[in-house]
């Protein structure tokens, strides 16, 4: 079973819709803090901010500390003779209260659609110190807060909210947290149904004391309770977030910890913005973890950063994006850094309908996109060289059918002395041998080309704008959908240092890529597209047939 799971949403909403569409899992956890404000304007969310601390101090001030502070503002307004400065100030906040449920609720029922897209998979919700309680919204069955599931005889549990108050939140539609410090395991909340579930897999917003917990100048902050039950009990995994910089993984006690840092980006108090984009990859075969990977989605890209594997009784650690890596230890942005190049107006409007059509991915793309990425680590392991692919047709659109083939672009990395004749080529040879004899009978595929990675970097350093190898690369990279990105990444990586000279490969490839945007095989791929839609009772909108019609005519408009 595969689990991917992410933390601190923060809203990055269309950033979670791309990594549901680029990732293949059995199980996805979508953890707390899934919004980042209870309102769609930043100035509304400062002003009810400053009237809610009002309050909270004047609460504090008349120790009234166990009354929530919506039902202190309400008690307040009742009283004879109110100041007309409270009754101001109380009547504000309680209109901005309404409205912050309403917007919240409206917020959720936007994460509802989209990760509801993700059907072939279960998708698991924790509400954070950020939320609201999850029963009262849209994403109510998939609420993981004082419930358990069970995919794959797997038993996850979650419980969310946080042991802190969350100024600018409403305080009566959060999770109440009863598992703070000071809290006796037998009457704490969590301890108790925890005890009586019996789970595998532990999911919460607060980590557990001692272990990816600890905030500067403060020291440790996490939940004795949870770190009791995890000692003590049979627990595989616990999975955590609310501290952003304490990330990463821990083993205590035979329980793996795992914190992958925020997923959406977080503001800091100096006001520097910190880009997220990261999450866990958790491959179990039965009840034994086999790997974990931490990874980043980016721009659309996801990135590998490490992986751990299990080897005699111990796990190993390796970094594979050492750039990626040392930024986040620095707590320094990388992908926020590098200028998007702007595609050619072809493939811009291609990568829109494309991602129209990826909302209604199948099952059968999905299972093609996870064997493809267990066939590539099993042919590495067999040639010792690092191969990736770049998927075209339908499984690049997410619309493949149980009879489609795949058809993909293998990249390897060859020897100066390789002339780039397949039929000459030994690790092409060997490669494609290896792809056959691991797919079987189970897909037909045919391999639509091959590139030389090594001879992609000699021509991106030597800035050479003739290279064919390249051309084809930056074509391929433009539009398809990767296989093994890790092989591919760097390469990547350094072409888009240079922005000036991509661009001009891309201005060299246009004139190629018309010519194949009007051939009689993709026209009618989009025919078959929008018939298998058809099937399942979707009626394109006029506005992506108007995409289509403008890209199959190689306009030069801009798409407004």
């Amino acid at each position: 079973m595969k689990i991917i799971y992410l933390t601190d949403i923060h809203g990055a909403f269309e950033q979670l819709k791309d990594l549901l569409f680029e990732t293949v899992a059995d199980v996805y956890i979508v953890s707390g803090d899934l919004i980042d404000i209870p309102f769609y304007s930043m100035d509304t969310a400062i002003r009810y901010h400053d009237i809610q601390s009002y309050f909270h101090a004047l609460r504090r001030r008349m120790e009234h500390d166990e009354v929530i502070i919506e039902d202190f503002v309400d008690q307040l307004l009742e009283m004879p003779d109110v100041p007309d400065e409270i009754q101001k100030k109380g009547t504000k906040y309680q209109q901005y209260t309404i409205r912050a449920r309403r917007v919240m609720q409206q917020k959720y029922k936007v994460l509802e659609n989209i990760v509801s897209l993700k059907q072939s998979s279960e998708v698991l919700c924790l509400p954070g110190n950020y939320d609201m309680d999850l029963k009262y919204t849209s994403l109510h069955e998939r609420d993981l807060h004082l419930h358990h599931y069970s995919p794959g005889g797997i038993t996850i549990v979650g419980y969310g909210g946080a042991d802190i108050w969350t100024a600018g939140i409403p305080e009566r539609y959060i999770v109440r947290y009863k598992a703070g410090i000071g809290t006796d395991d037998g009457e704490n909340e969590m301890h108790r149904f925890f005890s009586e579930v019996r789970p595998d897999i532990i999911v919460t917003h607060q980590p557990a004391h001692g272990i990816h917990d600890r905030i500067s100048f403060v020291g440790p902050s996490g939940s004795p309770a949870l770190r009791t039950y995890c000692d003590t009990g049979a627990v595989l995994l616990c999975l955590t977030g609310h501290i952003h910089n304490d990330w990463g993984m821990e083993i205590s006690e035979g329980t793996i910890h795992l914190n992958p840092s925020p997923f959406g980006e977080v503001t800091g108090i100096t006001g520097d913005v910190l880009e997220g984009g990261f999450f866990y990859q958790i491959e179990l075969e039965g009840k034994k973890v086999s790997r974990i990977d931490f990874r980043k989605m980016a721009d659309g890209r996801i990135y590998d950063i490490m992986e751990h594997t299990p080897h005699a009784g111990r796990w190993r650690e390796k970094v594979i994006d050492a750039a990626r890596h040392d930024a986040l230890l620095k707590r320094e942005n990388f992908d926020s850094k590098i200028q998007k190049y702007s595609h050619i107006p072809e493939i811009r409007l291609f990568n829109e309908i494309k991602q129209f059509f990826r909302m209604f991915q199948t099952p059968e793309t999905d299972e093609r996109v996870e064997r493809l990425e267990n066939v590539a680590r099993l042919v590495e392991s067999r040639i010792n060289e690092n191969i990736a692919m770049d998927i075209v047709g339908s499984v690049n659109v997410g619309l493949s059918q149980p009879s489609s083939d795949i058809d993909f672009v293998l990249y390897l990395r060859c020897g100066a002395d390789c002339d780039s004749d397949l039929r000459s080529c030994e690790n092409y040879k060997s490669a494609r041998d290896l792809l056959s004899e691991a797919l079987g009978d189970a897909y037909s595929f045919e391999i639509v080309d091959c590139i030389d990675l090594s001879a992609v970097e000699r021509s991106i350093v030597e800035r050479d704008y003739e290279c064919e190898t390249l051309q084809r690369f930056v074509a391929y990279r433009s539009i398809c959908r990767p296989v093994n990105y890790r092989v591919i990444a760097p390469v990547e990586d350094l072409l888009n240092q240079d922005l000036e000279f991509r661009s001009e490969i891309e201005g060299s490839i246009r004139s190629y890529f018309k010519i194949f945007v009007t051939t009689s095989q993709h026209i009618r791929s989009f025919d078959k597209y929008e018939l298998r839609l058809r099937h399942i009772g979707i009626k394109m909108p006029e506005y992506i047939r108007s995409k289509i019609k403008r890209y199959l005519q190689g306009s030069r408009k801009e798409d407004r």
